[in-house]
């Protein structure tokens, strides 16, 4: 018999599910008429971001019960055993030090990582002077006006969004990013671009990822077939990387790889060399103001208290939601364009780092790690799915993230967005009850019996629970906050859950039953004899292997 949750292990949870029980399904508007300083009081602020929890199943009680969950589960010995570089990736037997990659000294103990880090950020802020300067040439001499960054997964996730989100800061070098396998996608970047001013950045930690390493092959192919001599490569070509070796059978010398250390998960690494890209699209200035605005989030996150604490209260509202009220699924709803992304983002980090189901000592879990996150740019989403959000049977919490000022200058049309989110926000509160819409429509000059009938369609219940992040702009302070907030506050909420943040074994399997795969799909078999294979495959997956050989059969 499994053990139960460290959440409910802790004093308090009969307590928080008697809570839970009570205000599941409630009326947020009645919280509001209940208690007159509910809009003011459950709010936190720091950093220029304010959550707004007020429409939350939460009464004074019920927070007060699920706040003290915090001090029980020590969130902030977890805090600093994080901050500290204890090695909390206990499968891997490793620390996870990416706040390390945005701090401005050595924490006592990683003056050695710490050394390595800041050599690193002068290496990239050589790279971005010297391609914003125009002296970066590739082998007809010209000037590289293009790079291209060649990743997936954290590899490519946070680079983008941040060249996405912080497009008003971009200089003269364009950024471009290539993730997908498909051939289209790197192809599609390559049709508008000149080879000889073109420069890859290949990010890869083990310089073996096959995805990335497939793209990058045929970018060398694409600059030798235009010219490019062999010894001409590394004027195209960096690598971020720890496996030199393979770099350098690939064609780059060591003097054109920067590191990326074990210590520094994928999904959590946007802050280090894999940010390159980023740092060359919106100039070095912005990538630091990116990175101590993740600083002060490690600082707040460390020392404020719990009821202010941005990562712990959305850790508890995640708990709250999820293990008390029983939803399945959280939605991140950006209302800005450049952050589109986010949502992917944030699937991964909270995905690959919570989506578990043994704890922490390799027991299966007896209850739900991570929900399943989802989501897209506000607007957009208004008109695809917002529907289910509304009217649907399913509980699905959500974030607003609302940016109160637009750079772009176009202040009527930002004008419009905002009143969307806001609108979004406050309808999902309210709803509409089945006698208001068939009042609206009686007004709209409808018949009784016609009224009736529709009225039910139109009724929303309302009482969605929520939460809006809003800021006065995306700058590069503020987003560096928000993404090292979400980062914490998936580490909160391992820490409650017992499992580790920091591993993905789960991702293994499947690369290694592609390895196995292609290595057959070049052998010679005959594609018509069952089992004629050397990979030992399910009745199905042989059916699709034999159907691809078929394909590749012309007539």
């Amino acid at each position: 018999m499994s053990s139960p949750a460290p959440f409910a292990r802790l004093p308090g949870h009969p307590e928080r599910q008697s809570h839970a029980q009570r205000l599941s399904g409630t009326s947020v508007p009645g919280l509001f008429q209940a208690d007159p300083q509910r809009a003011d009081d459950f709010c936190a602020e720091a950093l220029g971001l304010r959550l707004d929890y007020s429409r939350q199943w939460l009464d004074r009680p019920a927070r007060e019960a699920l706040l003290a969950l915090a001090p029980a589960a020590d969130l902030h010995g977890a805090a600093r055993a994080l901050l500290e570089g204890q090695p909390l990736n206990i499968t891997e037997l490793r620390p996870a030090l990416h706040s390390l990659l945005r701090a401005r000294s050595a924490p006592r103990g990683l003056e050695a990582e710490f050394a390595e880090v800041a050599a690193t950020r002068l290496r990239m802020q050589a790279c971005c002077e010297q391609l914003h300067s125009g002296n970066w040439l590739g082998f007809s001499g010209n000037a590289i006006t293009d790079v291209i960054n060649l990743g997936i997964g954290g590899s490519d996730l946070g680079p983008r969004l941040i060249v996405e989100a912080l497009g008003s800061y971009r200089g003269a070098v364009d950024c471009h990013h290539v993730a997908n396998v498909d051939p289209a996608d790197l192809q599609d970047t390559l049709l508008e671009l000149d080879p000889a001013t073109t420069l890859f950045i290949v990010c890869s930690k083990s310089f073996q990822t096959r995805e990335t390493l497939t793209n990058a092959q045929v970018a060398r192919n694409w600059l030798l077939t235009a010219g490019a001599s062999e010894e001409q490569l590394p004027r195209h070509f960096l690598a971020i990387t720890t496996n030199l070796e393979a770099a350098e059978a690939f064609g780059l010398p060591a003097d054109n790889c920067l590191p990326i250390w074990d210590w520094v998960g994928g999904r959590y690494s946007v802050w280090s060399a894999i940010g390159l890209s980023s740092a060359i699209a919106i100039g070095w200035d912005a990538f630091s103001e990116l990175l101590d605005g993740a600083a002060a989030m490690d600082q707040h996150f460390a020392e404020a208290p719990v009821a202010s604490n941005l990562p712990m209260l959305l850790s508890l509202l995640e708990t709250w939601c999820c293990q008390y009220l029983g939803a399945e699924n959280h939605a991140v709803l950006p209302y800005d364009h450049g952050l589109r992304h986010l949502p992917d983002y944030l699937q991964q980090l909270t995905m690959e780092s919570n989506g578990k189901g043994v704890d922490a000592q390799g027991c299966p879990l007896s209850w739900d790690s991570a929900p399943v996150l989802w989501g897209a740019a506000g607007t957009l989403g208004q008109h695809s799915f917002h529907q289910l959000l509304h009217q649907g049977t399913r509980l699905c919490p959500a974030d607003f993230i609302l940016p109160l000022r637009t750079r772009t200058g176009m202040h009527e049309q930002h004008r419009l967005l905002v009143a969307n989110g806001i609108a979004q926000s406050r309808a999902l509160m309210v709803g509409r009850s089945a006698e208001e819409a068939r009042s609206e429509l009686l007004q709209r000059g409808l018949q009784k019996q016609r009224a009736d009938a529709l009225a039910p369609h139109l009724a929303m219940p309302g009482s969605r629970p929520h939460n809006v992040i809003s800021f006065d702009a995306v700058t590069p302070w503020r987003l560096g906050a928000l993404l090292a907030l979400y980062e914490h506050r998936t580490f909160c909420s391992a820490q409650l859950w017992g499992i580790n943040a920091f591993d993905q074994w789960g991702v293994e399997l499947g690369k290694q039953i592609a390895d196995s795969l292609l290595e057959e799909m070049s052998g010679p078999t005959d594609p018509y004899q069952p089992g004629a294979g050397r990979v030992d495959l399910d009745p199905a997956s042989r059916a699709l292997l034999e159907a691809w050989r078929r394909a590749q059969t012309p007539g």
